[in-house]
């Protein structure tokens, strides 16, 4: 498909329709990405300030077959906010879509733009004592609007679902310039097919969304946090499992993380204090939440001792305060940030079966040590299925020396998870990372039925090109 670049008479028109303040300055941030696997090209940076611009930006772009990058906070993984091998695009921002439109603590709801922050929206909710659980470490940058295209997960999935859980309805706007406006707080609506969840997840190929309503939940009264560590990923299973018998949807939180990734902090990010002594080869993170009707913390001793007498942990740290467990929380937070200063080889954001999970571990380290030296940090949301198997060059080298086994590597571990009955995407999206990956281990029937769905929407095919879709 042939695209044109943003051009003097293409901002002109747009200038006519919504004014000189739609504009941004260009800067270099728009065309990358946390990662530094793609860089953008920019034409113009238009920030609409509500659906009506917006959606007039979207029906110029198409008549003048321009391609639109959507942009939220720019904290995607997979490359789907930058316009790579597009010559000059226009990068639509969420940047001005800020309000916090109202609010419904008796409802458990609130209704936003989509350029809000979740810290934003989670600063708000709890003025109300009431909590939106979505949870990211990006949450200062993250926008929900990008959230939403790209259904994001988090740590609180075990208990509260993904993005498309927590939507209730939807406003958006398409490149026909036709505008959808649905932000009922329903918890039920069987009236047709169910269109905010085609837009949910679909990365910004199909529309542009602008503000959403969401559930909120109610604030926990009685919270806990523990580090606890087991011997391997089996018994950290066997863990949730007992955790899950004890205090059903009380766990907000069930994480896994491997002593490679506390390794990478403590040698890329040495001022990081540790609330342990020798680093553990595996450990769970583990959060409860009550109503007042239930302590916290006796209950997760209680599970501590059990699981102790069952020699499924070994030891443990337990927060004592809140700056205790934002602290653990922040040790959690850090992982991602230090394997960025490692430099992965290739990183994969995989879902399985819950029991798939140790045998996909041990088989996965296997197969890769026949290709060669690498340390991997394994480590995700043991609660939902939900792992990061990173691959890192060994010590003393950089990725680029592995260069020509990057492909040889994403092979073994996606060929794995699907042989397991897994999925090459849990939370992150296709992005362009991952486009032939959709193609290869889907298959054709959803493909083509994608494509379908895409030309419908977006006849001229200027959303977001490349992403999800060839």
């Amino acid at each position: 498909m042939t695209f044109n670049p943003v051009d003097k008479e293409l901002l002109a028109k747009i200038e006519n329709a919504c004014g000189y303040e739609v504009f941004r300055p260009a800067s270099q941030a728009y065309a990358e990405e946390p990662r530094g696997r793609w860089i953008g090209n920019i034409g113009s940076v238009v920030a609409p300030r509500n659906v009506t611009e917006a959606s007039k930006v979207l029906k110029i772009c198409s008549d003048a077959r321009v391609p639109v990058i959507p942009y939220g906070g720019g904290t995607g993984l997979v490359g789907g906010q930058v316009g790579e091998n597009l010559l000059a695009p226009l990068i639509l921002s969420a940047e001005r879509l800020t309000s916090i439109i109202d609010i419904f603590p008796k409802e458990h709801a609130i209704v936003c733009q989509a350029g809000c922050t979740l810290e934003d929206i989670q600063k708000e909710a709890r003025a109300a004592d009431r909590l939106f659980p979505l949870s990211l470490a990006s949450k200062g940058t993250a926008r929900i609007g990008g959230n939403l295209a790209t259904n994001a997960g988090g740590i609180g999935v075990i208990r509260y679902g993904n993005a498309r859980d927590l939507c209730l309805g939807i406003e958006a706007t398409f490149p026909s310039g036709e505008i959808w406006s649905d932000l009922r707080r329903l918890r039920k609506d069987n009236s047709g097919y169910d269109l905010k969840s085609l837009l949910i997840g679909s990365e910004g190929t199909l529309g542009f969304v602008t503000a959403a309503s969401l559930k909120l939940a109610p604030l926990p009264k009685s919270e806990s946090t523990a580090l606890l560590f087991v011997d391997c990923p089996k018994d950290a299973l066997a863990v949730l499992n007992i955790a899950q018998d004890f205090f059903a949807e009380g766990i907000s939180a069930f994480e896994l993380l491997s002593g490679q990734g506390f390794s990478f902090i403590q040698e890329k990010m040495p001022d990081v204090s540790f609330p342990f002594i020798k680093i553990p080869d595996w450990a769970i993170l583990i959060h409860l939440g009550f109503g007042s009707n239930r302590n916290a913390e006796n209950s997760m001793i209680k599970l501590y001792e059990k699981i102790c007498g069952m020699k499924l942990a070994y030891d443990g740290v337990l927060a004592k305060s809140q700056k205790e467990s934002d602290a653990l929380w922040g040790l959690r937070e850090t992982i991602p940030e230090a394997n960025r200063k490692v430099g992965a080889i290739a990183s994969h954001d995989i879902s399985l079966p819950l029991s798939a999970i140790p045998t996909f571990i041990d088989r996965a380290h296997f197969q890769l040590s026949s290709v060669g030296k690498f340390r991997i940090n394994c480590f995700g949301h043991l609660g939902d299925g939900n792992l990061h198997f990173n691959v890192f060059p060994e010590a003393g080298k950089t990725k680029d020396q592995y260069s020509s086994q990057r492909e040889i590597i994403e092979s073994v571990v996606h060929d794995l998870t699907v042989e397991l009955e897994g999925s090459i995407s849990a939370e992150h999206g296709i992005g362009r990372s991952k486009v032939n990956d959709l193609i290869k281990y889907s298959s054709p029937v959803k493909v083509n039925l994608m494509k379908k769905l895409k030309n419908i929407f977006d006849p001229n095919g200027i959303m977001n090109p490349g992403v999800i879709i060839k």
